[in-house]
């Protein structure tokens, strides 16, 4: 053997070396992440912005930052979920339920999807309005145990809590970045500028 390939090893070696490694991966079971964490890098992958709260006040001073950071202190929030503006009702902010008034959507989701780190919403949150028709920026106040490894499973608990009258215009937010132009990988998307206030409640 050359004294090259001993130092450097020969393209065929690094191949084998290679094939080797994927023929081991490919009996080796994928790694498995907790739920909460699969979500948190599927979310930032998307782009969205993430919050971890411990308490309700936590929520109340990160919320203050989010304000402030935006100078959103004289801005309007659309808030159109009636139980979230009454948890907030102290919270001193501007509110609104007509989107022409709205500089940000203040709101609840139905469900936090690991697998893709996307945000299950209903009219329960958004009425019957399009994410089009909504301000570019959000923030959602969610709790820890709204995590679901998929939108099916989210689908099943909507259900199953709804079982009088499910809610309508259901759907996902999963783009996090508000792009200045649309190319046709963006088109038909509704990207969102979106803040994630999570309060751990389990």
């Amino acid at each position: 053997m050359s004294v090259f390939r001993k130092i450097f090893g020969s393209n065929s070696d690094k191949s084998k070396d290679k094939l080797e490694k994927e023929d081991q991966r490919r009996f080796l079971p994928d790694e498995v992440f907790p739920i909460d964490e699969k979500f948190t890098i599927n979310f930032n992958n998307n782009g969205g912005k993430f919050l971890y709260c411990e308490t309700s006040d936590e929520v109340q001073i990160n919320l203050n930052k989010i304000v402030e950071e935006n100078n959103w202190g004289d801005k309007s929030a659309l808030i159109l979920n009636s139980q979230l503006k009454k948890k907030f009702k102290g919270f001193d902010f501007n509110t609104t339920t007509k989107i022409e008034e709205a500089d940000f959507l203040f709101t609840t989701c139905e469900y936090l999807i690991a697998s893709d780190g996307s945000l299950l919403i209903s009219s329960n949150q958004i009425a019957e309005k399009k994410l089009a028709e909504l301000p570019k920026d959000f923030i959602v106040f969610a709790t820890t145990s709204q995590f679901v490894e998929t939108i099916s499973a989210g689908l099943h608990g909507i259900k199953a809590q709804n079982k009088k009258k499910i809610p309508s215009n259901i759907t996902t937010i999963k783009h996090f970045k508000v792009e200045e132009t649309t190319n046709f990988l963006s088109y038909g998307s509704s990207s969102k500028n979106l803040y994630l206030l999570l309060l751990e409640d389990l």
